[in-house]
């Protein structure tokens, strides 16, 4: 069984260790963090990379390519070994492996070569290298690569959308409190390059008043990524109908989400309906006492008179 450990793959610089012997790191040879290139369909470019031995023995380290992908938390990554690349990993050709004597560098080339058909827009990749080692019968795999940011020449487009929307209103049963209202959405990337999104909701109710929460960050999106996001937006009464509207940059070329829910004011109803309730008694009370006063004056002069 082959278990796999992927390290770094964003921080190329970053030392990563197999065991006590093995620690090494791999960037692009002109030191940067990772690469990117814009080609046109059909060109072909050379790029290096550097691997670096910082452990005490001569290793020979496997040499890869794959397409890269954002985690659920936002790092970037590149697909596993035994799972088969479609996109900018195939774009990518490099030596199987490469022996690195112990304390010393070697630079290694590898081309990109864009299809023919390639689309305009983002194609992510990686590039990674690993070594063996041995956990008891278990053989892990451990790497560490940087981020290959391919882009298609053409028309690109920027653009997110929010899908899979939900409003919900969290009231206070004090009657004199405004509510907050609580929206959970996706947003999803739906142009073609890769977007540091950004999303606010505002709010509308029956008074017309607007209320806007601060705004937040939703972090960066490959082309076709989603990412769970909500937002929250205090003060508001919720008197029937209340207005969210979530707004994306980049903005969505359909424009902005826009839902409509209708909230019953039940705080504000029940204090209504016991202010009636009391002004009811209040005046039965009044009448009744009045009624009494009236017998009691009446029983009062019915005793002059005798």
């Amino acid at each position: 069984m082959i278990v796999q450990v992927i390290a770094a793959v964003l921080l190329a610089a970053t030392p990563v260790h197999a065991d006590a012997k093995v620690t090494w790191t791999v960037q692009p040879a002109d030191g940067s963090r990772w690469i990117e290139r814009t080609l046109d369909p059909g060109q072909k470019v050379t790029e290096k990379l550097a691997v670096r031995n910082l452990g005490t023995t001569d290793t020979v380290f496997a040499l890869s390519a794959a397409d890269g992908y954002l985690t659920g938390q936002g790092h970037f990554n590149m697909l596993s070994s035994d799972k088969k690349s479609v996109d900018g990993g195939t774009w990518i050709t490099v030596q199987p492996s490469v022996a690195v004597p112990a304390g010393q560098t070697r630079v290694v080339p590898f081309t990109i070569t864009a299809p023919a058909g390639a689309t305009p827009g983002d194609h992510p990749a990686g590039i990674a290298a690993s070594v063996l080692s041995s956990s008891g019968t278990v053989q892990v795999e451990s790497r560490v690569g940087f981020r290959v940011m391919l882009r298609a020449s053409g028309t690109v487009r920027a653009a997110l959308a929010a899908q899979r929307v939900t409003v919900h209103y969290e009231r206070s049963w004090n009657p004199l409190r405004s509510g907050t209202v609580h929206v959970t959405y996706t947003v999803a990337n739906t142009g073609n390059v890769r977007a540091d999104a950004r999303a606010s909701v505002s709010v509308a109710e029956l008074f017309g008043a607007h209320h806007r929460d601060g705004g937040a960050a939703a972090g960066e999106l490959l082309p076709g990524g989603t990412r769970p996001a909500d937002g929250r937006v205090h003060g508001v009464w919720g008197l029937g109908p209340v207005h969210a509207k979530i707004l994306l940059s980049p903005a969505d070329p359909a424009g902005p989400a826009d839902v409509t829910v209708w909230v019953v004011p039940w705080p504000q109803l029940f204090a209504v309906a016991l202010l009636v309730a009391l002004v009811l008694v209040l005046r039965a009370r009044r009448r009744r006492f009045a009624r009494l006063l009236e017998e009691a004056r009446r029983e009062s002069r019915k005793d002059r008179h005798q």
